[in-house]
């Protein structure tokens, strides 16, 4: 509960927030968020990613100010985010799918490297004309780190690299953060300089909404409403399993940290689950059918799958000791909020709502 009390609503009440990747699922979330605690909001992003899509399901689109853009146009971007002005910028615009960095690595590396480069150039160039923007964070993944199957959490210290074109995308992206930091935000001077830029890892996020392919839960509940057995590749795979908005709670508490104080908070920062909410990918399949009902059932697929690592977790002591933040809702619950939401969606219910008032459960809770 710690964690909310430090989160100030007040704080984000008329801020200008631009949000890239806004109409993917985990930017659906946020700007659902940011727009409930009365920010003004402007994302930039392609068009959903999915249909459905949280976003459309969600009216996010009523919610706040949309440019239909693509981060690997640098200008077009610099242009959106020079017109905005914002006071803060969260960049999650990316191509987040490790399976489809296989098939499409250059685009892979052209939006998850570049983008972040023309993003940070357009901030760079806000800086020059002395727009307000101060405080700008880079979510990137906690597949970001060289995997060594470690059974110990990664710290923000430790190692990048990234097997897949995906993960070592986003090595890239933190390194280029860095360079950016060091090289033209180094907050010698906040004064001077104004622009606080931190990174943010998180764990695996689960949560209603996502309809991502070749996505584990979105999988499995496409499955279920299908009413057909769903497909494991790696049922013995551990993950760090979250809900979507305990990352975002570190995100927009990280983001005040950096608006307020500046240089302290300009680092890298891992917002993931407690130790016990690593689980295998097998139990959390089990686990979704067991909460949906009804005899749902999987079967392995035997095809030959590329590369992928058996064990990943994060360590979030520097977030739990510098930031006060810490997850609410374990694994269980998360999947219970995951199944709540698929059953809304399938009996048409109103989704704006059934997102809002799990945003209010968590923030009660």
């Amino acid at each position: 509960m710690e964690k909310v009390r430090r989160l100030e609503p007040r704080f984000w009440k008329d801020k200008k927030v631009l949000v890239t990747g806004h109409t993917g699922f985990k930017g659906s979330w946020l700007c659902l968020w940011l727009s409930y605690w009365g920010a003004e909001v402007t994302g930039y992003a392609l068009r959903p990613p999915t249909n459905p899509s949280l976003f459309q399901l969600a009216s996010i689109g009523s919610m706040i100010a949309s440019i239909d853009g693509d981060i690997r146009h640098g200008e077009r971007l610099k242009e959106a985010l020079l017109a905005v002005d914002p006071d803060i910028v969260i960049h999650m615009a990316a191509q987040p799918l490790v399976r489809e960095s296989y098939d499409s690595p250059l685009k892979t590396y052209e939006t998850n490297v570049l983008g972040t480069v023309h993003l940070l150039e357009a901030v760079r160039t806000a800086v020059k004309q002395g727009k307000r923007v101060r405080a700008v964070i880079n979510v990137t993944t906690d597949k970001c780190y060289e995997n060594q199957e470690w059974v110990w959490g990664y710290r923000e210290n430790d190692r990048l690299g990234g097997y897949d074109p995906y993960s070592n995308s986003k090595a890239c992206s933190e390194l280029v953060t860095v360079a950016y930091r060091n090289s033209f935000f180094n907050n010698r001077d906040y004064s001077s300089h104004r622009v606080a830029l931190a990174s943010a890892r998180a764990g695996n996020v689960i949560g209603g909404g996502d309809w991502a392919t070749d996505r584990l839960v979105p999988d499995c509940i496409r499955a279920l409403l299908k009413g057909r057995k769903i497909k494991l590749r790696n049922p013995g795979a551990i993950r760090p399993w979250q809900h979507v908005l305990e990352p975002l709670s570190g995100y927009l508490l990280l983001a005040q940290k950096l608006y307020e104080h500046g240089p302290k908070y300009a680092k890298g920062w891992n917002f993931g689950p407690d130790d016990t909410d690593a689980k295998p990918v097998g139990w959390i399949v089990e686990e979704i059918f067991r909460k949906w009902g009804g005899g749902a059932n999987f079967e392995l697929d035997k095809s030959c799958q590329p590369h992928e690592a058996h064990y990943l977790k994060l360590d979030s002591s520097r977030a739990r000791i510098e930031l006060g933040w810490s997850p609410r809702w374990n694994v269980e619950e998360a999947l219970e909020r995951v199944v709540e939401w698929a059953r809304a969606y399938k009996e048409n219910r109103d989704l704006t709502a059934v997102c809002l008032d799990q945003l209010e459960e968590y923030l009660g809770s």
